[in-house]
């Protein structure tokens, strides 16, 4: 029994000595003559100066959305869809009166919803009609005649017109971008050579660029539904206001030795 433990023993220590003679790395360590040395190791963390830059630039919108469509109730499947879609028809035909092009209208939503009541007598929901809704998006391109689509889809769709919204974008950004863009990057720049300079060190070459940009969708207002639920005597006003544009960089910048 002794020899056998001694045999086990003595291969071990060969092993050992092996290990120690050639070395047995892995990452962040290393194993020499049976020691173990650590080694640290930057590779995976962030060097240099990083920074963030912000451009941000004001634009008049030059499309509008309209949010509408047509709403009908009836005891009826067939005679609130028959309604419904006299009701449309008129509406569409006004768009395009309007000089809205086909291309520039999109159905949005399109439901047939039962109206119930609770009868007490009988103590369940009971039917009481049906309701038809058909809902579209009409991209206005010349914002000035914005009120008068209004104006001219009221009077066609009567009193089953409705007008959920309006909202308000740039057709085109791509100029808005630039400018913002050049903004941020000078802003980016700025802010490293500040935080070199305070630090005491010379800023290095640009190593890492990346950007996001930020152009807000269609703002919608609400407050418009109430307006138009008559005809107006004057052309309903419509102001687009501004919309901000943002561009945001990330700068990464060496320090040199």
């Amino acid at each position: 029994m002794k020899k056998i433990w001694m045999v086990v023993i003595g291969v071990a220590v060969m092993v050992l000595a092996v290990v120690g003679v050639t070395g047995c790395s892995s990452e962040g360590a290393t194993f020499t003559g049976g020691s173990l040395e650590l080694k640290g190791s930057l590779s995976g963390q962030q060097e240099g100066i990083w920074v963030n830059g912000n451009g941000k630039v004001y634009a008049v919108p030059d499309v509008a959305i309209l949010q509408l469509g047509i709403e009908s109730q009836e005891t009826t499947v067939a005679e609130a869809q028959s309604k419904a879609q006299q009701a449309m028809s008129d509406v569409m035909k006004a768009l395009e009166a309007q000089g809205i092009a086909e291309k520039d209208i999109q159905t949005q939503y399109f439901n047939i919803q039962r109206v119930t009541r609770w009868d007490n007598d009988k103590q369940q929901e009971i039917v009481i009609g049906f309701r038809v809704t058909n809902m579209v998006t009409a991209k206005i391109r010349d914002v000035n005649k914005a009120g008068a689509v209004i104006d001219a889809v009221a009077v066609a769709g009567g009193d089953l017109t409705r007008i959920d919204s309006i909202g308000f974008t740039v057709d085109d950004p791509s100029e808005y971008y630039a400018q913002a863009r050049e903004m941020a990057v000078t802003d980016a720049a700025a802010k490293a050579k500040q935080l070199a300079d305070a630090a005491g060190v010379r800023l290095g070459k640009l190593t890492y660029i990346s950007e996001s940009s930020y152009v807000p969708g269609p703002i919608y207002r609400q407050d418009m539904i109430e307006k138009v639920a008559a005809a107006p005597a004057v052309e309903t006003p419509v102001s687009p206001g501004e919309m901000e544009i943002t561009n945001i960089v990330q700068l990464v910048y060496a320090i040199e030795q």
